[in-house]
C-alpha cells in the first residue's frame, strides 16, 4: 500500500451537466488507490488525490471509460548520447517515471523524444532534467524550431566522430602494424626483438593503446560507466568494458607480470585500441547514413523562399519570409518561388507544385485560384493575397506533419525495444560465462584465452543494429512518401495499410470529379443541336442546380449567346419551364414531361441506354414537343481506372460507397472494375457500410475527400483522405494524398509494403546477426574446427552491422511508384 500521496489536478474535457460530473467522479473513485476526486463543472477541472502507485495514464483511461478525455500536452525533446534499442527504453522509462507523464516514444533514428503529459502538470525543463539524469542530454525542440536545428546537430556529431576516428586511427595503426606483423612475418619480428626489444615494445603499447582508449574512447566511459553503475549497462557499457579488460589485463602484463600464471603473460593493447577505433569508424558511418534518412525533410525545406515581394504603402518591398504577415499582397514574378500560401487576385501563370503534391504536370492559376508556398510559378506574373504564413503554410504543416510520422512507433518497434532493453544484461551474463567456461576448461593459457572470447562476446552483440532496424526504415518512407505527395500522419498507418484487404471508395469528388458535366444531346426532331442548346441553357441559366450549370457551361463553351427569360417556372426535384424568344422551353424528368402531356415514347431507347451508362437522362420540350434527350453525369477522373487496375493486380478488393441510386451505382461500377459496390447511402450511413466491409475480419482502408466523409475515414482501419479535399477529412484521415489524383492510393499502399518489407529485412539482419555471432564469438567453433572470433574482428563485425541495417533502409529512397503519371509542360 503507498504511503504517500499525490495530487492531480486535471482538465476534463466534454462536460455539459451535473451528470456528466457525477459520472466522471465515480469513474476516478473507481481507480484502485484514489482517495479523493472532485470534479468541478464551471472550470471543468478534476482535483484528485492518489497514492503513488496510481499513474495519470490510469487516471485518463477512467475518464475515458466513462466517456470524457484528460487534456493533455505534448512536448518534444532532442536526445543525444543514444546509440541502441537498450538506450531507447531507459529515455522511456526515465521520462515515464514523472509523475504527470502519460506516454513517451523515443526515436533511436530521428534521436528524438515524444512526451505526452497531463495538460499544466509537468514543465519541459522538469523531463529533460529526467532524461538528462539517465544519462543521456536532452534539449526541448521548440514549436518553431525546423529541421535545420536537427541538420547541425548531426552534422557536429559527424564531424567531431571524424576527428576522433583520424585520432584514433592514428595512434592504433602503429600498434596494430607492430604487433600483427609480428605475429605474421617472423623476420619483422625478430627485428622488433633485435632493434627495440619486447618490454620496450609493451611500454610503446601502452602509451599508444591509452592515448586511444582515454582520448578518443573517452565518450564510452562517459555514457557507459554512468549507466552501468545505475544498474542500467547499455552499448557504451559493453564497449567500455571490452575495451578496458583488454587494456586492463595488458597493463598487468606490462607491468606486473609476477602476479600472473606462468605462461599467461600476454598483452592485448592492439585488441583495445582496434575495437575503440572501429567502433567510432562504425559510429560516423552511422552518423552520415543517418543525415541521409533526414533528407526529405532537409529537401522540403528548401522549397521555402526566404524572401517575399510584398505591397505596402503603395510600394514594392522586398522583406524576409518571416515579416509576411496574413492579408499582405504578394507579387511573384516568373521563375520565382511563391513564398507563403495565398489566394490569387491578379494575373495569371502556370505553377509547378510537383513538390508538393507529386504531380509533374504544371497547374494554371487564375483570379481566386490557391497558390501555395514553395511551389515555383513559371511563366507569368501574379499578385496574390497572403493567406497563411508562418508556421501555419502548406509547406511547414507537411513538414510538421513528416517529422510526427518519422518520430512515432510502430507496434513492432515496441517489441524490439522491449528485447534490446533486456539484451545488454543478457549479453553481459553470456560473456561472463564465457569467460568462466574458458578460464576452467579452456586449453592453456585459459586465461588469455578466457579473456579474448569473453571479451569478444561484450563487443559483438552490442544491439545497435536492433534499435535502428525500425525507425530508419520509417524515416526513409515516410520520407519518400513525401516527395511522391503521400503524407503519412501517423508512422503506424505505415503497418496498418500494409494489411488492407478493402479499399473503399467514396464517389463523388474521390472516384469522379466531383463536377457534373454534360456527357450527351440527343435531338429528337429536325432542330439544329446549337440553337435548341442555346434555348436550354437560356432557361437553366437562372437554376444554381449543379445540372442546370453543367447544361450552361456546355453552351458557354460553345460560345452559344444565350437569351433572356420568362416566365420562369420550377417544379421542385422535377424540373423547369420558362419563356425563350417567344417559345415555351421545358426540361425534367420523364414524370415532369408526363405531366406536361409531353409523350416520350420515342427516347425510350435513348434514355434507358443513357441510364445503363450511369448518366442521368433528362428530356427538353419546346412547345409541349419532344425536342432533346440531356445527359448529365459526374465523370470520373482520368486515373480512377488504371488505379482499381493496379490495386486489382496488387491483390487487393475494391468497393464503392455511394449516394446514388443502384442502377447508377452499377452502371459506373461496371465501367471502373469495381468488386463491390454499396448504393443509395445516406451520408450519416457512410459508417455502418464501412462496419458492413469489416465483418469478417477484413481491413478497410477508406479513401474520401468531404466533411461527411470523416465519420466513416475514423471508421476504417486506415482512412486516406484526399488533399484537395476538406481540411476535416484530412484531420480525421491517417494518410493524406496531397494531389486529387487516385494513382496514389495503390502508391501509398505499395509503398507502406515496401517498408514494412524493408524493416522486417532489418530485424532479420540484426537478430539473425546476434544469435548466429554470440555463440561464434563465445568460440562453439573452437572444439570442432579450431575458430575464434578475434575481438578485433568482433568490433569491426558490430560496427558493420548497423551500417548494414542504415544501408538496407536507403534502399527506400530508390523506391519506384507501381503507378507514375508523367505530362508535358504547357507551351
Amino acid at each position: 500500500m503507498s504511503t504517500t500521496e499525490r495530487e492531480y489536478d486535471l482538465t476534463i474535457e466534454g462536460l455539459n451537466c451535473g451528470g456528466c460530473v457525477s459520472k466522471t467522479e465515480k469513474a476516478l473513485h473507481g481507480v484502485d488507490g484514489v482517495s479523493e476526486a472532485s470534479v468541478n463543472l464551471a472550470t471543468g477541472r478534476a482535483r484528485v488525490h492518489a497514492g503513488d502507485s496510481v499513474s495519470p495514464g490510469t487516471l485518463k483511461e477512467a475518464v475515458q471509460k466513462a466517456g470524457f478525455d484528460v487534456a493533455t500536452e505534448t512536448f518534444r525533446f532532442q536526445v543525444t548520447g543514444m546509440h541502441c534499442g537498450s538506450c531507447v527504453s531507459r529515455v522511456e522509462e526515465a521520462a515515464l517515471a514523472v509523475s504527470g507523464v502519460v506516454d513517451a516514444s523515443v526515436n533511436l533514428a530521428t534521436e528524438k523524444a515524444t512526451v505526452e503529459v497531463v495538460a499544466g502538470t509537468v514543465e519541459a525543463g522538469e523531463l529533460a532534467r529526467a532524461i538528462s539524469e539517465s544519462g543521456y542530454s536532452a534539449s526541448p525542440i521548440r514549436e518553431e524550431t525546423t529541421g535545420n536545428d536537427q541538420e547541425d546537430a548531426q552534422a557536429t556529431e559527424a564531424r567531431a566522430l571524424k576527428r576522433s576516428v583520424a585520432v584514433a586511427a592514428a595512434f592504433t595503426l602503429p600498434v596494430f602494424i607492430l604487433d600483427m606483423g609480428a605475429h605474421f612475418i617472423p623476420a619483422f619480428h625478430e627485428w622488433q626483438m633485435q632493434a627495440i626489444g619486447q618490454q620496450p615494445l609493451y611500454y610503446l603499447f601502452f602509451v599508444l593503446a591509452t592515448i586511444v582508449l582515454f582520448g578518443p574512447g573517452l565518450r564510452f566511459f562517459r555514457q557507459g560507466l554512468p549507466a552501468l553503475l545505475r544498474g542500467g549497462p547499455d552499448m557504451n557499457s559493453l564497449v567500455m568494458l571490452g575495451a578496458t579488460a583488454a587494456w586492463g589485463y595488458s597493463v598487468v602484463a606490462t607491468f606486473l607480470p609476477s602476479i600472473l600464471p606462468e605462461g599467461q603473460v600476454q598483452v592485448y593493447y592492439e585488441a583495445a585500441a582496434v575495437i575503440v577505433t572501429l567502433i567510432l569508424v562504425g559510429r560516423y558511418m552511422e552518423a552520415r547514413a543517418k543525415g541521409r534518412t533526414g533528407e526529405a525533410i532537409k529537401r522540403l525545406l528548401t522549397l521555402q523562399a526566404r524572401t517575399a515581394r510584398v505591397i505596402r504603402d503603395g510600394d514594392a518591398q522586398e522583406i524576409a519570409i518571416e515579416d509576411v504577415v496574413q492579408g499582405d499582397t504578394v507579387q511573384v514574378r516568373p521563375g520565382e518561388k511563391i513564398p507563403v500560401d495565398g489566394t490569387v487576385t491578379g494575373g495569371g501563370s502556370w505553377v509547378d507544385e510537383s513538390m508538393i503534391t507529386g504531380e509533374p504536370v504544371p497547374v494554371e492559376k487564375a483570379e481566386d485560384d490557391e497558390v501555395v508556398g514553395g511551389t515555383i510559378n513559371q511563366s507569368g506574373s501574379l499578385t496574390f493575397t497572403a493567406t497563411r504564413v508562418g508556421n501555419d503554410t502548406t509547406l511547414q504543416q507537411i513538414v510538421r506533419m513528416v517529422e510526427e510520422a518519422q518520430g512515432s512507433k510502430l507496434p513492432i518497434q515496441a517489441l524490439v525495444d522491449r528485447v534490446a532493453g533486456v539484451f545488454v544484461p543478457v549479453v553481459m551474463v553470456a560473456a561472463a560465462l564465457t569467460f568462466g567456461i574458458w578460464l576452467l576448461f579452456g586449453p592453456d593459457p585459459a586465461l588469455s584465452f578466457a579473456l579474448i572470447n569473453g571479451v569478444a562476446v561484450l563487443i559483438i552483440a552490442c544491439p545497435c543494429a536492433m534499435g535502428l532496424a525500425t525507425p530508419t526504415s520509417i524515416m526513409v518512407g515516410t520520407g519518400k512518401g513525401a516527395e511522391m505527395g503521400i503524407l503519412f500522419r501517423r508512422g503506424d498507418a505505415l503497418q496498418r495499410l500494409r494489411n488492407t484487404d478493402v479499399v473503399a471508395f467514396d464517389k463523388t469528388g474521390t472516384l469522379t470529379r466531383g463536377q457534373p458535366e454534360m456527357t450527351d444531346f440527343e435531338v429528337m426532331g429536325d432542330q439544329q443541336e446549337d440553337e435548341l442548346l442555346r434555348l436550354v441553357a437560356s432557361v437553366e441559366q437562372a437554376s444554381e442546380h449543379p445540372i442546370a450549370r453543367a447544361i450552361v457551361a456546355a453552351a458557354e463553351a460553345r460560345e452559344l449567346n444565350l437569351s433572356e427569360v420568362s416566365g420562369f417556372d420550377t417544379a421542385t426535384g422535377k424540373g423547369v419551364i420558362a419563356q425563350v424568344d417567344g417559345h415555351e422551353v421545358a426540361l425534367g424528368g420523364a414524370g415532369y414531361m408526363k405531366e406536361l402531356g409531353v409523350p416520350t415514347d420515342q427516347a425510350g431507347n435513348t434514355a434507358e441506354k443513357l441510364g445503363h451508362q450511369g448518366r442521368t437522362p433528362l428530356y427538353a420540350a419546346v412547345d409541349r414537343q419532344l425536342a432533346a434527350v440531356i445527359a448529365v453525369a459526374d465523370p470520373l477522373k482520368e486515373t480512377t481506372v488504371d488505379a482499381i487496375r493496379h490495386l486489382h493486380d496488387a491483390g487487393l478488393r475494391v468497393a464503392m460507397i455511394t449516394g446514388d441510386n443502384q442502377h447508377t451505382a452499377n452502371a459506373i461500377a461496371r465501367q471502373c472494375g469495381i468488386d463491390e459496390v454499396q448504393a443509395e447511402v445516406l451520408p450519416d450511413g457512410k459508417v455502418d457500410a464501412v462496419k458492413a466491409l469489416q465483418e469478417g475480419g477484413r481491413a478497410v482502408a477508406f479513401v474520401g475527400d468531404g466533411i461527411n466523409d470523416a465519420p466513416a475515414l475514423a471508421q476504417s482501419d486506415v482512412g486516406i483522405a484526399i488533399g484537395t479535399g476538406t481540411d476535416i477529412a484530412i484531420e480525421s484521415a491517417e494518410v493524406v494524398l496531397m494531389s486529387g489524383d487516385l494513382q496514389n492510393v495503390p502508391n501509398a499502399i505499395g509503398l507502406s509494403r515496401a517498408t514494412i518489407r524493408n524493416i522486417k529485412q532489418n530485424l532479420f539482419w540484426a537478430f539473425g546477426y546476434n544469435t548466429l555471432l554470440i555463440p561464434v564469438a563465445a568460440g562453439i567453433l573452437y572444439p570442432f574446427i579450431g575458430v575464434l572470433l578475434s575481438p578485433m574482428f568482433a568490433a569491426l563485425a558490430m560496427a558493420a552491422s548497423s551500417v548494414c541495417v542504415l544501408t538496407n533502409a536507403l534502399r527506400l529512397r530508390r523506391y519506384q511508384a507501381p503507378m507514375q503519371t508523367e505530362g508535358p509542360s504547357p507551351a
